[in-house]
């Protein structure tokens, strides 16, 4: 019976060790690692959050923000924690994702260096499970002979005859979207002015376009299946500032599968 329970606190023992190497010493040393190196950012790394916490503030705080209708600036809206940081601690700053430090990076040289590395110095990142439902184990997830071959299945479907192709579709898309537009112009002319919402439109342009190109039908016809697709990025990306506790993404499986029940959508001709 001793030895179990000495066996027991062992186990135990490392298990607090791993734990604390994992959300203390790591993060205290990686912090100061890259600031010998000139690299800096927000000094706040709270318990588990990291900075997760300071970005969801900016986040609200920037919804509630009244842009200017005349500019195109839309960083501090959409990315309203790379807008103070950047400011703040310069064009490359590191911050946590949780536990997971990420460091900003805009000079375009040193992003082509890294995304042309070969020798594997430069790892994806581990995803959360909920991403995974959403984009799949593809190209974007795979990693050394997976991605190879993943890559050789599709390198013929982009050759410059298909693209010739894609683009001839892609410019009928555009032309019907714009004649829809001139349509509902004419009806409304006699207001003299209309109202479009951009951001929908370009939503399903994009979905029509790959509709189109991938799988022989248009939006119309997998309407339900792209936005039932659209309902689950809301979803993870309502979450994706939440932090993850490993194993919950089971308890929510059967509700994010309910988007993608085959007897809930439409079958394509392809």
């Amino acid at each position: 019976m001793g030895y179990l329970i000495a066996i027991a606190m062992v186990i135990f023992t490392i298990m607090i060790w791993r734990v604390c190497l994992i959300l203390f010493w790591r993060p205290y040393v990686l912090r100061k690692h890259f600031r010998k190196q000139g690299v800096t950012g927000p000094p706040c790394y709270s318990f588990l959050h990291g900075s997760l916490h300071d970005m969801k503030i900016m986040m609200k705080d920037a919804r509630k923000m009244i842009m200017d209708k005349h500019s195109h600036d839309i960083t501090q809206r959409i990315l309203p924690h790379y807008h103070i940081w950047s400011s703040l601690y310069g064009e490359r700053f590191l911050y946590w994702y949780g536990t997971v430090p990420r460091i900003c990076i805009t000079d375009a040289e040193l992003v082509k260096e890294i995304l042309s590395n070969k020798f594997g110095f430069y790892e994806k990142p581990k995803v959360r499970p909920s991403m995974v439902t959403l984009i799949g184990n593809g190209l974007a997830l795979l990693k050394g002979v997976d991605w190879v071959k993943r890559r050789r299945i599709l390198n013929p479907a982009f050759s410059m005859d298909k693209l010739k192709v894609m683009i001839s579709r892609m410019a009928a898309c555009t032309i019907s979207m714009l004649d829809e537009w001139k349509r509902q112009l004419a009806i409304e002319a006699k207001n003299k002015s209309l109202t479009i919402e951009m951001s929908e439109e370009f939503r399903e342009l994009t979905s029509d376009i790959i509709a189109h190109t991938s799988f022989g039908t248009s939006f119309a016809h997998g309407k339900e299946a792209f936005n039932a697709q659209t309902k689950l990025q809301h979803l993870i990306a309502a979450s994706s500032s939440d932090v993850f506790i490993p194993g919950t993404q089971y308890i929510h499986s059967f509700f994010l599968n309910s988007f993608f029940n085959p007897s809930n959508l439409p079958q394509c001709n392809r």
